[in-house]
């Protein structure tokens, strides 16, 4: 199978830029920085260690180039988009200003789980969390329904689980639950690699760490019109007041932006690396790099089923992005194997997840399916 599409030398530069990868599969753990982005922290180090103000400026810029390339690739004004330290801490801000009942999986990655719940505890009854679990975890629109009544306000999922690969389909939640409530959605997963129409959410919230290979520190999250009219800034603090810097006497009001969900000014560093990245991620696009991703889990889905392995994660591709969870007999056999096959994968809870790139070489798929081939089912 060619690792080419036609086109664009861009996309070529892309894969390039994985090189030194062989048998890394561990993209949906950790992306390794990419050059480029590796290359814009000795760019953002130097300006920023510089005693010229005219540097400093240049090099805070790239907070506000990161947001603009952010709201281009989310679809959304540039004043609906913060950037976080991380993504919980933008679901943090989310979950605690939120009020009523709010439907959630139990088997929801942490990020979703902890804030909802302990938000609620101290709410004193003005948030309560719905739990639901089900099969296989898959936040379907069918399971959702099965929880819906009128005090329900909001829907908090991942929008790819992070055990299972599984793609909630978010247009079918947003159709079911209508526009009077609130569609909040954990895009760590899937943002970069999968050509969404994010629209269908009042808050994305993501993290460039993995599959934009831009390093921790570069969460951000994108709040609506209606997110903003529902959701109180309770974390908020001196960048997300209406004053412009700092204040004597009254509290000022809440920023009329998304900025009223910020606590304080942006990592430079982080942002040059968050916006070095989203620059290379437009250049390329997002619809090529879903197609390599989605041929990339195509061929080890493929493979499995060769080797008698079940997967976990659905087989449309409208229903996954770069996740492929594979379930064999003895998950810490295989996955030992793998490892000692030059493999880097995760192995948890009696699942080995596969996580492929755009830029996964052809011989480190192949190094897997011989590994998968001596492991058994």
């Amino acid at each position: 199978m060619s690792d080419e599409l036609p086109g664009t030398g861009t996309a070529e530069r892309y894969v390039a830029s994985c090189a030194g990868e062989v048998g890394y599969l561990n993209w949906a753990a950790l992306g390794p920085l990419s050059p480029t982005v590796r290359a814009s922290i000795d760019a953002a180090a130097e300006a920023l260690g510089s005693f010229s103000p005219r540097h400093h400026a240049r090099g805070q810029s790239r907070s506000g180039d990161a947001v603009a390339s952010l709201a281009h690739l989310l679809g959304a004004r540039a004043d609906e988009v913060v950037l976080s330290p991380s993504s919980t801490g933008a679901l943090q801000h989310a979950l605690y200003g939120v009020t009523g009942t709010v439907i959630a999986a139990t088997a929801d990655f942490p990020s979703i789980t902890l804030p909802l719940q302990r938000a609620a505890d101290l709410s004193a009854g003005r948030l309560s969390p719905r739990w639901i679990d089900p099969p296989r975890g898959w936040v379907t629109a069918d399971a959702v329904a099965d929880a819906l009544d009128d005090s329900v306000t909001a829907v908090a999922v991942s929008h790819v689980d992070y055990r299972t690969g599984y793609r909630a389909d978010l247009a079918a939640l947003r159709e079911l639950i209508g526009p009077e409530r609130l569609l909040i959605v954990d895009a760590v997963q899937s943002f970069g690699v999968v050509a969404e129409d994010w629209s269908a959410a009042d808050v994305v919230v993501g993290h460039g760490y993995k599959w934009l290979r831009a390093g921790r520190g570069t969460g951000f999250a994108r709040f609506s019109d209606i997110a903003r009219g529902r959701i109180a800034p309770l974390l908020s603090g001196i960048t997300g007041t209406a004053a412009d810097g700092p204040f004597r006497g009254e509290v000022p009001r809440p920023a009329d932006t998304a900025r009223a969900y910020t606590t304080s000014v942006p990592d430079h560093l982080a942002s040059a690396r968050l916006a070095a990245a989203l620059d290379e991620l437009q250049g390329v696009g997002v619809a090529e790099v879903e197609e390599r991703v989605r041929r990339n889990a195509d061929r080890i889905i493929d493979m499995a089923a060769r080797h008698g392995i079940r997967v976990e994660t659905p087989n449309e591709p409208q229903r996954r992005a770069g996740i492929v969870s594979l379930i064999p007999a003895e998950a810490e056999k295989a996955g030992g194997v793998l490892a000692d096959a030059g493999l880097v994968v995760t192995v948890r809870g009696g699942a080995v997840r596969v996580a492929a790139h755009a830029g996964t070489s052809a011989e480190t798929l192949d190094m897997l399916d011989t590994a998968l081939a001596a492991s058994g089912r």
